[in-house]
């Protein structure tokens, strides 16, 4: 993943140049931000291969950043939240965060998740599994296409943005549709075994998959909850 660039947002210098410093000798190609409208500047110039956003940022703080350039962007982004806000965490996910470092946090972690986004954010090539036999190509749903070889969904003709951890999860689960799979086996096989996050990460990225590929995202006929285990694709 050399060479690749993150985006580190931190209003706290100590933890800004700890952080860079360390993002370098991995070989990224750090940018910096120290507020929430910087972000949004550099973000939108620079075109990031990852973000890593703090929450608690002057001007505009991370949520709010979160939320606009989830609607611009899939990059994928990491958020820095407070050991004692969990709902920081949830709401993180909410408006569009793929995944949560919480502080204080260990070194090793973060360079972890970081590797492990950035692997994951190449659509899915290494997460999501076939089912037995395999199955390429254009998987089709009533209106829904899934274009397995080229990474692409659209619905009714209109391409969908996803961001890459929706492209995996709808992969996964297109490639085995109908097969019921809980949350656990969800984070194993799609956000993978170094993911330390908790179930509420699936459910989040499936009510957004389902405000995407549902006519009625509070009644899915597609992408159904299985009671007692979690959930698989019809179709």
């Amino acid at each position: 993943m050399e060479g690749k660039t993150v985006l580190l947002v931190e209003d706290d210098a100590n933890l800004l140049d700890v952080l860079r410093y360390n993002l370098t000798r991995e070989g990224y190609r750090v940018a910096v931000a120290r507020d929430g409208q910087e972000a949004l500047d550099v973000a939108r110039q620079i075109k990031p291969d990852l973000l890593v956003l703090d929450i608690m940022l002057p001007k505009l703080d991370g949520l709010e950043v979160c939320r606009i350039l989830r609607k611009e962007t899939t990059v994928p982004i990491l958020m820095l939240t407070a050991k004692a806000d969990e709902i920081d965490r949830v709401v993180g996910l909410e408006v569009g965060a793929d995944d949560y470092v919480t502080k204080p946090f260990s070194l090793r972690e973060l360079l972890a998740r970081v590797r492990a986004m950035l692997r994951r954010s190449e659509f899915g090539r290494e997460t999501v599994e076939p089912a037995v036999g395999g199955e390429h190509g254009c998987i089709v749903l009533g209106d829904l296409s899934i274009d397995l070889d080229r990474h692409m969904v659209t619905r009714d003709g209109q391409p969908l943005s996803l961001s890459p951890k929706e492209y995996e999860l709808l992969g996964f689960l297109a490639r085995n549709r109908r097969r019921a799979f809980s949350r656990e086996q969800l984070l194993e096989r799609v956000w993978g075994y170094d993911y330390v996050g908790d179930s509420r990460t699936v459910d989040v990225h499936v009510r957004w998959l389902r405000q995407k590929i549902e006519d009625d995202p509070s009644r899915p006929v597609r992408l159904l909850t299985v009671r007692g285990l979690g959930y698989k694709l019809e179709g």
